[in-house]
């Protein structure tokens, strides 16, 4: 009876900001996310896992986990839950192909940070510019109230997602 003025129910699909609805475009973000991921690892000749691997440690050297501080090995073999013969791996491949530099710290050299190596940042800056440009693109269309909401969301998404690789002791 849509005629009645009576309300519709409405099933998840239909309501735009159900659970349903965020799945779905979480889901289809996070895949063209891994798409680009594993192109620009292919296009580098590294392994998928290595670029996470770079984005880790880029964010610690951003300051994105500046509370945290430089990233470690430990840390970052924590982080991608790796065995130690496969961080290792992982990390002279990184080095070899000149994408990052390890660093003893200068209070405790028995301690190594790990960096994002300038060149291979800016070999990883003009390969993601297209997305960078999306994403400005994209922003440009909220207004900032609005932008400060998806932050909120999106931290606040982070904040849950680390929350289960807590719970399952990772």
């Amino acid at each position: 009876m849509r005629g009645s003025g009576a309300p519709t129910p409405t099933t998840p699909s239909d309501d735009p900001t159900g659970l349903q609805t965020f799945a779905v475009l979480l889901r289809r973000m996070n895949a063209e996310f891994n798409r680009i991921t594993h192109e620009f690892a292919q296009d580098q000749g590294l392994h998928p896992t290595d670029v996470q691997a770079l984005i880790a440690i880029l964010d610690a050297d951003s300051g994105t986990d500046a509370a945290e501080g430089p990233m470690t090995p430990g840390r970052l073999r924590g982080h991608l839950d790796l065995t130690s013969g496969a961080m290792t791996a992982c990390l002279d491949r990184l080095e070899r192909a000149g994408h990052i530099r390890r660093a003893r710290a200068a209070d405790d050299r028995r301690v190594v940070h790990l960096h994002y190596a300038d060149a291979a940042k800016d070999v990883a800056r003009d390969y993601f510019r297209p997305l960078a440009q999306g994403t400005d693109t994209a922003r440009s269309r909220f207004t900032p109230e609005e932008l400060a909401v998806v932050v909120r969301f999106l931290t606040e998404m982070n904040g849950e997602l680390a929350g289960l690789r807590r719970d399952k002791g990772h």
